[in-house]
Order: structure tokens, then sequence, then C-alpha cells
């Protein structure tokens, strides 16, 4: 079971900016009916504060819908709904209508003043809202204007000076404008994270397929040079047998031998065994992290430790690297090589990983999902490497939304000293 506020945590950094920006247009519609409907029944009697209420109740609800329907039309999830904010426009001017009416023949004195605030702000909260639904400057221009000229010809049939009404047609201009513009930034501030969100997952993508092209260099230099030497011997061979000299049966036996050794060095190659310097992975790790947007902190030494050891440390860290990544949403990842007790421990900590509880997952499950699955580059595969030199790994859950991968490796007994007396 999900602890309280677990919903949030799951969500990326793009998924939270924009339930506040949708909660942010709801809560123009909570504002409308408090400032408008709400502050009535201070103003006038309870039926007509009623009536002017329940209108308020009703625009607002529509500007909820069509605000939250723009919003998915933005973000490119639903068509434009057109439909919707023509309908806004007939509800702005049927509740304009209605309480232009109550202000004109209803009883003097603060009802016209409570049906004013109504006339006035529906319209303003409209002009608001269906910005959110048109793209371009000179359509979001048009769409206040045009709700400012509405505003004033509405005044004449309370026989309002043209003064007052030119003032009220103003007021509902720079309102409007003001609320128009805050939900366009908004929007752009949105589409902003979006944006930066893409660009990063981009970075990742670049920094892995820069590893991959890394890969396919090795293992390039590997198979060139050593297909190179086996066309021109096998060459050499065959020249020899035509001229019936024995010195080919030595050349196909070379030639065998240089593709003996090409299988293991491609098998090294495709294991990550070949020459895999910790120190080399660690440099790596943080190059990439770094040109991922994510800030990356290695600390510990890796000096005399012994091949072996150094390339199942490395793949440890080329994969749990690699996976921190393509899963989750990390913003920081901390490496730490140590010496405890004659082994070398590896730790990698990041925060991309949501909190669970109860009947979440387990952290055997969450270690799988966050390093790549169960395959030969995941949890069984780390494993598997690390029980070549003797050693441990455990991955799981380490605090609120830390994952942590622990490798443990047994140091040789001079290896182990000579690293005692170093840390003494």
């Amino acid at each position: 079971m999900r602890r309280p506020g677990g919903w949030w945590r799951t969500k990326s950094t793009p998924e939270k900016v924009e339930t506040y920006t949708r909660w942010s247009f709801h809560c123009f519609g909570v504002i409308e009916v408090f400032a408008l409907g709400v502050s009535a029944y201070g103003r006038t009697g309870a039926g007509l504060a009623t009536v002017l209420c329940l209108l308020v109740v009703a625009h607002a609800a529509v500007c909820m819908l069509v605000s939250s329907r723009a919003l998915d039309w933005t973000r490119g999830r639903r068509p434009q709904p057109v439909r919707l904010m023509w309908t806004l426009v007939v509800v702005s001017a049927v509740v304009s209508t209605t309480a232009v009416v109550i202000a004109e023949r209803g009883p003097a004195g603060e009802v016209e003043t409570a049906a004013g605030s109504v006339y006035g702000g529906v319209l303003c909260f409209a002009a608001g809202v269906i910005t959110l639904g048109v793209s371009g400057r000179r359509r979001m221009v048009a769409v206040v204007g045009g709700f400012a000229v509405g505003a004033g010809l509405l005044t004449f049939p309370l026989e309002m000076p043209v003064l007052a009404s030119v003032v009220l047609a103003g007021l509902v201009m720079v309102t409007g404008g003001f609320l128009a513009i805050t939900s366009i930034f908004s929007l752009w501030l949105l589409n902003a994270v979006y944006a930066l969100d893409d660009a990063k997952e981009t970075r990742a993508r670049l920094a892995v397929a820069e590893e991959r092209l890394r890969f396919g260099r090795d293992l390039h230099d590997v198979m060139g040079r050593n297909l190179a030497v086996i066309a021109l011997k096998s060459e050499l061979a065959v020249q020899l047998s035509r001229r019936g000299r024995p010195e080919a049966v030595e050349q196909m036996i070379e030639v065998q031998r240089i593709a003996q050794e090409s299988q293991r060095e491609v098998r090294d190659v495709v294991r990550g065994y070949r020459e895999a310097a910790l120190e080399v992975e660690l440099a790596g790790a943080r190059g990439v992290l770094t040109a991922a947007g994510i800030t990356a902190q290695v600390t510990g030494e890796t000096a005399g430790l012994p091949a072996e050891v150094q390339s199942a440390l490395g793949w440890v860290v080329r994969e749990a690297t690699t996976n921190v990544l393509r899963h989750g949403d990390a913003k920081k990842v901390a490496v730490t090589v140590r010496m405890s007790g004659g082994r070398v421990v590896l730790t990698v900590e990041n925060d991309g990983v949501a909190e669970t509880t109860g009947d979440g997952p387990s952290a055997e499950t969450a270690g799988t999902a966050h390093t790549g699955g169960s395959g030969g580059s995941g949890l069984a595969g780390l494993r598997e490497r690390l029980s070549a030199v003797d050693g441990t790994l455990e991955a799981g859950p380490a605090g609120r939304g830390v994952f942590r991968l622990t490798a443990a490796v047994p140091l040789p007994d001079a290896t182990a000293g000579a690293a005692l007396e170093v840390a003494s």
C-alpha cells in the first residue's frame, strides 16, 4: 500500500508541473465562486444572492472544463476544444445578461453592486480562460478585446453614462488581459519544462549511444587487426601451398592460433573483461552523468587493485550508470569505492526511485527494474560476473527515494595487506 502522497512522488518533474498548472487553473474557478458568488450574500438578499451564486458556480464549472481541455490540447492529447470555448462564450453572455436584468429590475441599492461585480467578473475570467484554447498573439488579443467590447455594449440597457461604459470595458480589458497573460505564461512554463525534460532524455540517449559506439570501436580494434593478419597469412599460405612449400602448414597453424585468440578477445570484450580499468569506468560514468544533467559524485581510491577486481567492478559501474540514465528520474548519483575487511566495496546510490512500502515492489524487484531487468544486463548478469571473483551484489531501496547498489569483492592477501598499509 502506498504512503499518503505516494502518487505525487511517483510523478516525473514535468508531470508535477503539469498537475500544479492544471490545479492552478481550477483555482481560478474557485476564486471566481468565492469572489463573485459567495460575496453576493453580504450585499443583497438571500434569494437574489443565491441566484447570482448559482450562475457564478455554473460559469466557473464551464471555465474549469475549458481550461482542462485546452491544457490537453496544448500538450497534443486532445483536439482543440472549439465547441467548449463557444459554450463558455454563450454561458458568459447568459450570466452577464442575467446580471444586467437583476441589476436593472431588482431592488435598488446594493443589489446593483453585487450584480455589477458578477457582470464584469465572469467576462474577465472567461477572457482569461478562452485564451488558453487559441494560438497566436493576435487571436489572444482579439479574444480579450472582444470581451471588453461586449462588456461595454451590454451596459447600454442599464442607461449607464458613456464614460462609465468605457471605464467598465477598460477594466475588463485590463483584468481579462492580466488573467490571459498569467494563463499563457503558465502554459509557456509547462511547455518549457517538458522541452527541458525531452532534452535531458535526448542527452541520456546520446550518452548511451556514445557508450555503445565506444564498445563498437573496441570490438573493431580487436577484430580489425586480427582479421587483417588472418587474411594476410591465409593469402601467404595459399601461395606457399600452390608452390608446394611446407611452410604453408606453419602459416595455417598461425592463422588457427590468431583465430582462437580473436575468439577469446571478442568474448572478453562482450563480457566487459577486456582492460576494463575501474578508474576509466569511474571517469566515464562521471562524464556521461554530468552530460545528462545529473550531479555525479565519485569518491575513493582505485590504485593498486588487481586487474580482475577492477574489471568486475568496472562492469558494475558501467551497467549501473547506463541504467540510471535509462530508468528512473535521478538528480544525484554517488559512487564510492572503499576498503573494508580485506574487501573492496563499490557503492552506487541514486535518488531516482519512488518509495514504496507494504505490498509494493520488493527490493529485488525494484533493483531489477532499475538495473535493466533480470537478463544478462540486470542483477543476475552482474552477479554472474562478480561470482567469477567471489564477489557479492546487493541492491534495493536505502531510504526515502534512494536506491543503493553495493558490490563487494575480496582482495588477495598481498593486495589486502598493501591496501591496509596505505589506509593506515
